[in-house]
C-alpha cells in the first residue's frame, strides 16, 4: 500500500498535543522544540533543554517518539535533546547556513532604540509604553518589542491579549493595539507563570522575538530591557544594530549608582545613549497643590550633564499615570492632553527631530 506524503504542517500538529512539563503548554509553544526537519518520511528535530530537566524531558522525548511512529508516512523519528550551553547543537543531517557576523538589521525596522535602566522599579516599562504611544500619535509606524522576559508587562500595559499566531512554525505574527506593534513573552505563559530560564535561553528567545516576528514596516522598534548588565542587553547590542538608548531613573542616589552602569555597559558595545529620562521626578499633591519631591529633585539632571547626554523630560510621580497603565491604556491615549501626557509627547518629538525614530 502506498503511504501518504508526510508534511511539516501534520508533525507541527503531532507535537502541539505533547505537552511541556516545565515551561506549560506544548513543546512547540514553550519553543523547547528547535529545527524541525521533515524529509523522505524522517522526522528530526532539537529539543534544548537546561541539564536539571533531563529526566522530565526524557519522557517528553518517548511520547513525542511514540506520537510520530504513529503517524502515516514516518519511517524514522529522531530526536535529540541538547543541554543549554555556548555549543552550536548537534548535526542533524541538515544543511546549515553560515550565520551573519555582527549586528544586523531587522528587516523593515528603520531605527532600533532601547529603553533601559540600571534598576529596577524606576518605571522604565511605564515610560515605554507610552513613548511608543506618543510615537504612534505622530504618525510615526512603531514596535515595541518586551524583552523584560522575567517581568513582562506591556501586554497589560498595552491592553493585549491573547497568543501570537504562527501559520508556518517559523514566523510570528505580533499583536496591535493602540497604533503600536507589540511582541511580548508575556503573551506566550499565564500571566501568573514564572519564566525559569538561563541565559542561553533567554538569548535564543530574544533573537526570536527580534528576527522571527513579522514585524511589517517600522519607522521605531523600542526595545522594553529588564534592569541592569545582563544577557539580554549585551544579545541586542550585539545581534541587532541598536541606533541608541535611553536611561531612564528616578532622581533618588541608589537609582543614579546603577544608571551609571548601564550608561558605561551600553558605551562598551558601542552604543549611543540618546539621552535620560528623570522618572517620579515631583508629585504635586491633588488636594492642596503641595510639590513634594520623594525622591529627590535634579539628580538625573546633574547626571546627565556630568556625563555629556541630553535630559529628555522629567515625568512626575501622578497616580493617574499609574491608573492608566493598569488600565490597559497608556495616558498618553486616555488622556492626551494632560500635562503627563505631554511630558511623553516631548520625548517623542525629540526622537523625531533627531532623526532616530
Amino acid at each position: 500500500m502506498t503511504r501518504t506524503t508526510l508534511g511539516r504542517d501534520t508533525v507541527l500538529e503531532v507535537l502541539k498535543t505533547v505537552a511541556d512539563p516545565v515551561a506549560g503548554g506544548d513543546i512547540v509553544a514553550s519553543g523547547v522544540m528547535r529545527a524541525l526537519n521533515v524529509e523522505d518520511g524522517n522526522v528530526r528535530f532539537v529539543m534544548e533543554i537546561a541539564p536539571q530537566h533531563a529526566e522530565a524531558y526524557g519522557k517528553v522525548k518517548a511520547e513525542a517518539e511514540a506520537r510520530l511512529g504513529a503517524l502515516d508516512g514516518v519511517e524514522k523519528v529522531a530526536i535529540v535533546l541538547t543541554g543549554h550551553s555556548e555549543k552550536a547543537p548537534p548535526d542533524l543531517g541538515m544543511k546549515k547556513k553560515a550565520e551573519p557576523q555582527g549586528p544586523q538589521k531587522i528587516p523593515g525596522v528603520d531605527h532600533i532604540i532601547a529603553i533601559a535602566s540600571g534598576k529596577g522599579g524606576v518605571g522604565k516599562s511605564t515610560v515605554s509604553s507610552n513613548l511608543a504611544c506618543a510615537l504612534a500619535a505622530q504618525g510615526r509606524r512603531v514596535g515595541l518589542l518586551d524583552a523584560d522576559v522575567y517581568g513582562p508587562s506591556q501586554p497589560r500595559m498595552l491592553g493585549v491579549s491573547g497568543r501570537p499566531a504562527s501559520p508556518d512554525g517559523k514566523t510570528i505574527l505580533p499583536l496591535r493595539n493602540h497604533g503600536v506593534t507589540m511582541m511580548s513573552i508575556g503573551l506566550m505563559t499565564n500571566e501568573d507563570q514564572a519564566v525559569v530560564w538561563r541565559g542561553p535561553m533567554l538569548m535564543g528567545a530574544l533573537q526570536q522575538m527580534m528576527m522571527q516576528v513579522q514585524w511589517g514596516a517600522l519607522d521605531v522598534l523600542l526595545v522594553d530591557l529588564p534592569p541592569g548588565t545582563g544577557d539580554v542587553q549585551m544579545t541586542l547590542s550585539q545581534k541587532a544594530h541598536v541606533d541608541g538608548a535611553i536611561i531612564v531613573s528616578t532622581p533618588q542616589d541608589v537609582a543614579l549608582l546603577d544608571a551609571r552602569k548601564g550608561i558605561d555597559m551600553f558605551r562598551q558595545l558601542n552604543v549611543p545613549i540618546l539621552g535620560m529620562i528623570e522618572n517620579m521626578s515631583t508629585h504635586i499633591c491633588s488636594n492642596c497643590g503641595h510639590e513634594e519631591h520623594v525622591f529627590g529633585h535634579g539628580g538625573v539632571a546633574a547626571e546627565a550633564q556630568k556625563l555629556g547626554v541630553p535630559l529628555l523630560a522629567e515625568v512626575p510621580l501622578d497616580l493617574q499615570i499609574r491608573l492608566a497603565s493598569d488600565g490597559g491604556a497608556p495616558i498618553v491615549t486616555s488622556k492626551p492632553d494632560s500635562a503627563q501626557a505631554q511630558a511623553f509627547h516631548a520625548i517623542a518629538s525629540a526622537l523625531v527631530a533627531e532623526g532616530v525614530a
